[in-house]
C-alpha cells in the first residue's frame, strides 16, 4: 500500500486489531440471522510524510451509509463545545449576518444551529441521510454529499464561497485526503478561514488511545503531517489549539496560501517543536504501541471474567464506535457485558456490530440494577458518571478500560 497522500510505500505498522466489522454498523434484529462483513483493521505510518493511515478494505459509502447511526446532540458536552465554537468564531473573525458559514460533515445540525441562531447564513455538507434529514428538521439546509474539489467549485459557482469553514471530527474519514483538502482552497474566500479539529496521534499514542481505530478514520493525525499536507493543497496553517476533547484534540486555523492575510502564530511553531521533540518524525515513537493495547484487552477480559465467576451482572453505557473497536478486539461477548445503553433512539432495539450486544435504553439500568457499568466512550466520562449518578442508590461502580483498567467507585 501506498500513502494516501505522498505515495510512499508504506512499510512502518503502527497496530493491528484483527478484524472487525465497521464501527457504526449496527445490526437490526432481523440482521442478527445473516452474516456481517468483517475487514482487518490495521494502520501503518508513511515515513515520508508521517500520515498514519489504515489500510484500504472498505469503501467509504459503505461506512457512510443512509442509516448511519451517530448523532452528535446525544451528547451534552459536545453540544457546549460546538456553542462556545461559534462564540468565539465570531468575536475572532466578526462574523456577522453579511458573512457565511459552511460545516463540511454537518451531521444533524448540532453546530450550524448556534450559527443560525446568531442570524448568520449558513450551509451544511453531510453525506448521511440520517443524520442530514436531522439538520433539515432545524431549518439548516444540508447537500447531502461527500465533500471534496467537484463539490466545492459547484457551491463556489453558485455564490456559496465561505467566509468560514469548519470541519470538526472529519479531517480523519476521508479517503482522499488530498481532494478533500484542496476543496476547502477553492470554496473560501479569499480572505475566509478554515478550522479542522482532530484526536491528535501524539496523545493517542502516548495515552494509548488505540481504541479511536477504525475503519471510519483512515487517517491518525499530527500537526507535522497535516502542515505538509496542506501546503501541498492550497493552505496554510496559521495558527492552532490545544484542546481536551476526544481525549486530546488539535483545533488548527487554516487559510488560501495565495490570499489568506492572517500571520502564523508563534503557537504552530511550538506545537510542531512538541512532535519534534516527542520523535514523532522517527519510527521509535510508535514501537510499543502494539504491546500497550494488548495489555488493556486483557486486562478487561480478565476483569469481566472475574466478575463474572463472582456473579456480579455488568452493564456498559454509550454504543461508541471507540466501544466496538474494543469489544471487538477483545472478543468480548453478551456473556461478560449483558447490554449496553444509549440515550441515542437510532441505536436502541439494535446491536453492537461484531459482538452482538443488544442496545438499550437507560430505563434498562434502573430495572436491571448492573453491579458494574463499563463506560464505553471514556472520553465522556465525566459526563456519564454525573448523568448516571443515580445508580448509587444500588452501590454500582463503573468501569473504564482505556487507558488503562480502573475502577470508579
Amino acid at each position: 500500500m501506498k500513502c494516501r497522500h505522498c505515495g510512499t510505500e508504506l512499510t512502518l505498522p503502527l497496530i493491528d486489531l484483527g478484524s472487525a466489522p465497521p464501527s457504526n454498523s449496527y445490526l437490526t434484529p432481523a440482521a442478527l440471522f445473516g452474516p456481517e462483513k468483517w475487514y482487518p483493521l490495521r494502520v501503518l505510518v508513511c515515513t515520508g510524510c508521517w500520515l498514519a493511515q489504515t489500510e484500504d478494505y472498505a469503501h467509504h459509502a459503505e461506512l457512510f451509509a443512509e442509516d448511519y447511526a451517530y448523532f452528535s446532540s446525544f451528547s451534552t458536552s459536545w453540544l457546549a463545545h460546538a456553542k462556545r465554537y461559534v462564540e468565539d468564531m465570531v468575536d475572532r473573525f466578526a462574523l456577522d449576518r453579511d458573512s457565511h458559514v459552511v460545516e463540511v460533515a454537518s451531521n444533524d445540525g448540532y453546530l450550524l444551529q448556534y450559527v443560525r441562531e446568531r442570524g448568520i447564513s449558513c450551509l451544511g455538507i453531510e453525506p448521511t441521510a440520517s443524520t442530514a434529514a436531522a439538520a433539515r428538521k432545524r431549518g439548516i439546509e444540508v447537500f447531502e454529499r461527500f465533500f471534496g474539489v467537484e463539490l466545492a467549485k459547484e457551491l463556489a459557482a453558485a455564490g456559496q464561497r465561505a467566509d468560514l469553514m469548519a470541519a470538526n471530527n472529519v479531517l480523519a474519514h476521508v479517503p482522499d485526503i488530498n481532494d478533500f483538502v484542496a476543496g476547502f482552497d477553492c470554496l473560501l474566500k479569499d480572505d475566509g478561514v478554515a478550522t479542522f479539529e482532530f484526536p491528535h496521534l501524539l496523545n493517542l499514542v502516548k495515552q494509548n488511545q488505540f481504541d479511536t481505530v477504525y475503519h471510519e478514520h483512515f487517517s491518525y493525525l499530527s500537526l507535522t503531517a497535516v502542515t505538509r499536507i496542506f501546503e501541498a493543497n492550497g493552505l496554510t496553517v496559521f495558527d492552532v489549539d490545544e484542546l481536551p476533547t476526544h481525549g486530546g484534540s488539535l483545533r488548527v486555523y487554516a487559510q488560501r496560501s495565495a490570499t489568506g492575510p492572517h500571520a502564523v502564530t508563534p503557537r504552530v511553531g511550538a506545537a510542531l517543536g512538541r512532535e519534534r521533540d516527542a520523535g514523532m518524525a522517527t519510527a521509535d515513537f510508535y514501537s510499543g504501541f502494539q504491546a500497550r493495547a494488548e495489555r488493556v484487552k486483557n486486562d478487561l477480559v480478565a476483569f469481566l471474567i472475574d466478575a463474572r465467576r463472582q456473579g456480579l451482572k455488568v452493564a456498559g453505557y454509550g454504543a461508541a464506535a471507540k466501544g466496538n473497536t474494543l469489544l471487538n478486539f477483545a472478543g468480548i461477548r453478551g456473556d461478560l457485558i449483558e447490554f449496553v445503553v444509549d440515550r441515542n433512539p437510532a441505536k436502541q432495539g439494535k446491536f453492537l456490530p461484531g459482538c452482538r450486544i443488544p442496545v438499550v435504553g437507560e430505563d434498562a439500568l434502573r430495572s436491571a440494577r448492573p453491579d458494574l457499568i463499563v463506560v464505553l466512550p471514556w472520553n465522556l466520562r465525566d459526563e456519564v458518571v454525573a448523568q448516571l449518578d443515580y445508580v448509587r442508590e444500588w452501590d454500582a461502580r463503573f468501569v473504564v478500560a482505556v487507558p488503562a483498567l480502573e475502577v470508579i467507585g
